[in-house]
């Protein structure tokens, strides 16, 4: 479990590295707390900061129900590509929106896996088999 454990602190570790971006992007372009718009480049790095915790509320969870009941080194393994995928995103939507569709799949992807294995693995465990 510790390659889950891993894969998970890089995901929390990633998040943090966004939310300090947005509030370092927020100083830079002068959008002043409340406010969430007022520049495109700001608006952005927030949006991928609200994406990744909107998918990230699914991955954690997933990634360990997975591994509780399969390899957890290869559900760290599939974690491990959701982790890239965010990276990717970020720097794709930050620098073009349009550029953000291949690390939106390799987010995607990981998070659908890890749910439809956890799922696997409650029905297996509930059905004793």
């Amino acid at each position: 479990m510790a390659w889950v454990h891993l894969v998970t602190l890089c995901a929390l570790i990633e998040y943090f590295v966004f939310a300090w971006l947005v509030g370092r992007a927020r100083a830079k372009y002068g959008i002043k707390a409340p406010a969430t718009s007022g520049n495109d480049v700001f608006e952005r790095y927030f949006r991928v900061q609200q994406n990744t915790l909107e998918l990230l509320i699914l991955f954690v969870p997933a990634l360990w129900m997975a591994a509780a009941y399969f390899d957890p080194r290869i559900m760290a393994a599939i974690g491990a590509v959701y982790v890239v995928g965010r990276i990717l995103y970020f720097r794709g939507y930050v620098i073009e929106p349009k550029s953000r569709h291949n690390g939106f799949l390799l987010s995607i992807v990981p998070v659908a896996l890890l749910l439809l294995i956890g799922v696997a693995g409650v029905a297996r465990a509930l059905l004793g088999l």
